[in-house]
């Protein structure tokens, strides 16, 4: 199942943006109007056509594990940290949660995500340490198709709240030779960078 473990929201917030209205990453604007974007993002599958060896690292790593950790942004612009069940599906990276948990209605305020895949146990980082940044917008539930697909493919709990994503930034860190730290970044329509450190 493709559900998050936060708890719900207390404060009522945010309970009514589906990236229809201005809310979220759709239009690149927050509720106060405040920019999001800070370059434009891609669907999964852009970023695999583009760097299919690194993609197909990056979905290993995350199938390696069932739990991952999701940053996201509190109404106050602080950072939030919970944990969430990521999925690859027909070429997006979708994210399920639980009905109005604190993580959808932070997202449903602002976009902005960073994703950290589960370093699993020991310091080997076997598999690389890997990282994805970019924003969230719903699914809402009126696109009942999008939301069948996922769930026929996922089977999640009912209700859910589903996010497609967009990618903004790919991050893998590895080490080579038990020697070289190598830094594997990535960005929408540039080359990946490899930086290589003792």
């Amino acid at each position: 199942m493709s559900t998050d473990t936060g708890s719900t929201d207390t404060d009522g917030t945010g309970t009514n943006g589906t990236g229809t209205n201005g809310t979220n990453g759709t239009n690149g604007t927050n509720r106060d109007g405040t920019n999001t974007r800070s370059g434009d993002g891609v669907s999964w599958r852009s970023f695999a056509a583009a760097e299919p060896g690194l993609a197909r690292g990056v979905e290993e790593r995350f199938a390696a594990h069932t739990h991952h950790v999701l940053a996201t942004l509190r109404k106050d612009g602080s950072p939030r940290t919970t944990g969430l069940e990521v999925r690859f599906v027909d070429g997006e990276l979708w994210f399920g949660m639980m009905p109005d948990s604190l993580k959808a209605l932070d997202l449903r305020r602002d976009p902005r995500f960073a994703l950290q895949a589960n370093p699993g146990e020991g310091t080997t980082m076997g598999g690389g340490d890997v990282r994805i940044s970019g924003r969230a917008a719903e699914v809402p539930e009126e696109d009942t198709g999008t939301r069948s697909r996922y769930a026929e493919e996922v089977e999640p709990p009912e209700p859910f709240h589903l996010f497609r994503t967009e990618i903004t930034e790919v991050v893998r860190t590895s080490v080579e030779d038990e020697k070289f730290l190598v830094v594997q970044v990535w960005k929408p329509g540039e080359p990946v960078r490899t930086l290589k450190r003792t």
